[in-house]
């Protein structure tokens, strides 16, 4: 968990702004690795691969018949898969740019996608309140599991070694221990629009539509901290972790990035926090291994790379 010295700073200084997407940006994710690019995903139904480092577009991918809402990409970098309003999950070689395969399986919009390590299985989740499972190597069209405990949609997951998290408008986020073949739901009572673990697995963080985020045990489901300042109650914003977990870190619907102290929930410097995009910021990443850099995407358009002052 986080380092006893205490966070460093948010990186604050804008680096780049790409701009190519018309319309509200709802996803933008760095490669795995060292991260050299990232994927970006809108309501004008493309996605983008990006050089953020000096703020170059390098290829568009089409093929979506509505909005792009989430993209997962696989562990050597060389797929992704993509969902959004047209019900089918499109699944995407990067160099080529074509469609390996098309899914369709869900009853409405598809919120999120992501993929397990090996990428072998896909995740998805959708508005028809079911997650469904996909096994990549198998020829058959059909989900291998469908999980359909949630009440409502279905907003966020995450795929662990181990277990399936997930996060729902009904207000509750769900584990399902794939080794014990166990569920158990933690009741956060307000829409979650994202969850996202701990490197380690043992904690969560859950932002949902109340303007908090919390940071819950994810073996108890106890409360273990609550972060709050922001504004966030009608638009799906995604918090992380700031370097090292020493931080969290979220954008708000007012376009301003907060940031706080892990440990003690205080809000780091500058409080308030500067407006940093015209419209509400939908997603907030930091990069997975450098200390000075993250990404913002907003409903205006833009998406923001941060860095330290060099």
């Amino acid at each position: 968990m986080a380092p006893s010295r205490g966070p460093q700073p948010l990186a604050r200084t804008l680096h780049q702004t790409l701009k190519a997407h018309k319309g509200t940006v709802n996803v933008a994710t760095y490669a795995k690795g060292t991260a050299k690019y990232l994927l970006s995903g809108g309501q004008d139904r493309t996605i983008r691969l990006w050089n953020p480092s000096v703020g170059t577009e390098i290829k568009a991918y089409s093929g979506h018949g509505y909005e792009v809402l989430s993209i997962t990409i696989s562990h050597d970098n060389s797929k992704f898969a993509s969902s959004g309003g047209d019900r089918t999950i499109f699944l995407w070689d990067v160099t080529s740019g074509n469609t390996i395969r098309r899914i369709g399986g869900h009853l409405s919009k598809t919120n999120v996608v992501e993929f397990n390590q090996e990428a072998t299985v896909l995740a998805s989740g959708s508005y028809d309140a079911t997650v469904k499972l996909w096994d990549l190597r198998a020829q058959g069209r059909q989900a291998i599991q469908s999980l359909e405990e949630a009440k409502d949609s279905i907003q966020t997951l995450h795929i662990g070694p181990t277990y399936i998290m997930t996060g729902s408008v009904d207000g509750h986020v769900r584990t399902y221990d794939l080794r014990k073949g166990e569920l158990r739901s933690d009741f956060i009572g307000h829409p979650v629009t994202a969850v996202v673990p701990t490197k380690d697995h043992q904690s969560y963080l859950a932002t949902t539509l109340d303007s908090h985020v919390r940071l819950m045990d994810g073996s108890t489901g106890k409360l273990l901290n609550d972060f709050k300042g922001h504004v966030n109650t009608s638009y799906r914003c995604r918090a992380c972790f700031g370097f090292n977990e020493a931080s969290v870190v979220c954008g708000d619907e007012n376009g301003v990035v907060w940031a706080w102290d892990l440990l003690d929930a205080t809000v780091l410097q500058p409080n308030p926090p500067p407006r940093v995009h015209d419209k509400v910021i939908t997603w907030t990443e930091h990069h997975p291994i450098e200390a000075g850099e993250m990404i913002t995407a907003s409903a205006d358009g833009l998406i923001k790379v941060w860095s330290h002052p060099k």
